[in-house]
């Protein structure tokens, strides 16, 4: 490996949304900082199973259908 390429690698404290916190090694700021989390696991949808909703913005979900609503796709 070449010296001085690598950027520092070192402890930081990580606060997530429900003000848990635990120290891990990361090359994020410098030595002590603290990473505050706006999603974690803990709330994000794709890890605790809620629910999507297509949200319609400017009639573009509304538009797609119109024009392609129709279509099969092979099914018979």
């Amino acid at each position: 490996m070449k010296p001085g390429i690598h950027p520092q690698y070192h402890m930081i404290k990580v606060v997530m949304t429900d003000k848990t916190e635990f120290f891990t090694r990361s090359t994020y700021g410098s030595p002590g900082d603290t990473l505050n989390l706006d999603i974690d696991p803990t709330t994000h949808p794709a890890w605790t199973g809620g629910s999507q909703q297509l949200l319609d913005r400017g009639g573009r979900l509304s538009r797609f259908n119109s024009r392609f609503g129709g279509l099969s796709f092979g099914k018979k």
